[in-house]
């Protein structure tokens, strides 16, 4: 994707928006110094060009009874792109699967794993993940507790 070029008005918006999606147009506006016409405008510009993705809830995972959060490094069997595609395919209908990133290193990938508890955790594990045919080894950490998760990316100048 190419990138956008973005004024400090734009990084302006982009901060706020960052840390209150759900900020009125009203209060945007009067936080950058633009009246509410144009300020709609940028936005619209930076949601039609690819920049501002979606919106989202942040919701505490505890809160709805998710305990345990695990990331796991897999090793696919062979580096192959029908493996990837393989493993991309059945990691997608894994929904307790939060995050997949593809990676450099020792592993493949690295998943973000969210589960009820140790048991969620584990069947998940024996009967989902371990499962796909072309993974041929799982490393698993368990997420003791977060210092930090901040979803507000540092817009360059």
């Amino acid at each position: 994707m190419k990138s956008i070029k973005l004024d400090n008005t734009d990084r302006k918006i982009l901060e706020l928006l960052q840390r209150n999606s759900n900020i009125t147009n009203a209060l945007l506006a009067k936080e950058i110094g633009l009246s509410p016409a144009p300020t709609l405008e940028r936005v619209n510009k930076l949601e039609n060009g690819g920049v501002i993705k979606s919106y989202h809830a942040v919701i505490d995972p505890a809160s709805v009874g998710l305990g345990v959060s695990t990331f796991v490094m897999v090793t696919l069997k062979g580096h192959n792109k029908e493996n990837i595609e393989k493993f991309m395919n059945a990691i997608n209908k894994v929904e307790e699967v939060i995050e997949c990133h593809h990676i450099t290193g020792a592993g493949d990938f690295i998943l973000k794993i969210i589960c009820a508890d140790i048991a969620a955790y584990q069947q998940l594990m024996l009967e989902k993940v371990s499962n796909i045919d072309v993974v041929d080894s799982l490393q698993s950490m368990v997420i003791l507790s977060t210092m930090k998760n901040s979803k507000v990316l540092p817009i360059p100048n």
